[in-house]
C-alpha cells in the first residue's frame, strides 16, 4: 500500500514533533547568536552557493510554514546541507575576521550598551557556531533515522544526495 501511494502522492512528510522542535530551536539559536545584528554585516561578505541563503532563510525562518503539511525529505536535507556549508564557511571566512568585520562602522555612534552586546556576540561567536553545528547534526541524524526507517528495503533519499557524504566534514570542526 505504501509503494502504491508514493507513486501516487510522492514520499511520506516528515511531521515528527522531534523535527519541529529541533528546527524551531536552531532557528532561534541562528537568529540570537550567530546571524543578529553585531555579526550580519560580517555574515553578508561570505559567499554561499547556489541558493544556499535562501535555504538557510527556510529553515531558520519558516518552519511554522511546514507544520500541517510537513517537510519533503529531499527538501530536508537540501536545508541541513545548506547549513552544515554556512556553518562551514563561516569558520572559514567569517569567524577570523569577526572582530574587524563586526566593529565596521555602520555610521553610527555605538553605545556602551552596544559595544558590550557586540564584544559578547563576537567573543562566542565560535562557541555558538559550535552549538549550531552539533544540532544541525542531530537533525541530520535524527533525520536519516527516520529515512531508513521509512524507507524499509528501499534506498534512502539520503542515499540519493551524494553531496550528504560531506556533512560530517562541514560540521566537525
Amino acid at each position: 500500500m505504501r509503494a502504491a501511494f508514493e507513486v501516487y502522492f510522492g514520499p511520506m512528510q516528515v511531521k515528527d514533533p522531534e523535527i519541529f522542535s529541533l528546527l524551531e530551536k536552531i532557528g532561534h539559536h541562528y537568529r540570537t547568536n550567530i546571524a543578529n545584528r553585531f555579526t550580519r554585516h560580517a555574515l553578508s561578505t561570505m559567499s554561499i552557493e547556489g541558493n544556499g541563503w535562501a535555504l538557510i532563510e527556510e529553515m531558520t525562518e519558516k518552519v511554522a510554514n511546514y507544520r500541517y503539511q510537513g517537510y519533503h525529505l529531499d527538501e530536508l536535507y537540501m536545508q541541513i546541507l545548506a547549513m552544515a556549508r554556512f556553518v562551514y564557511q563561516s569558520r572559514r571566512q567569517v569567524a577570523p575576521n569577526l572582530r574587524l568585520l563586526a566593529g565596521a562602522g555602520h555610521g553610527q555612534r555605538v553605545t556602551e550598551a552596544d559595544r558590550v552586546f557586540r564584544d559578547m556576540a563576537v567573543n562566542n561567536f565560535d562557541s555558538n557556531l559550535k552549538l549550531l553545528s552539533d544540532m544541525v547534526n542531530d537533525l541530520y541524524t535524527k533525520v536519516a533515522a527516520l529515512d531508513r526507517e521509512d524507507a524499509g528495503v528501499k534506498p534512502t533519499v539520503f542515499s540519493r544526495i551524494p553531496e550528504l557524504k560531506e556533512i560530517g566534514r562541514y560540521l566537525v570542526d
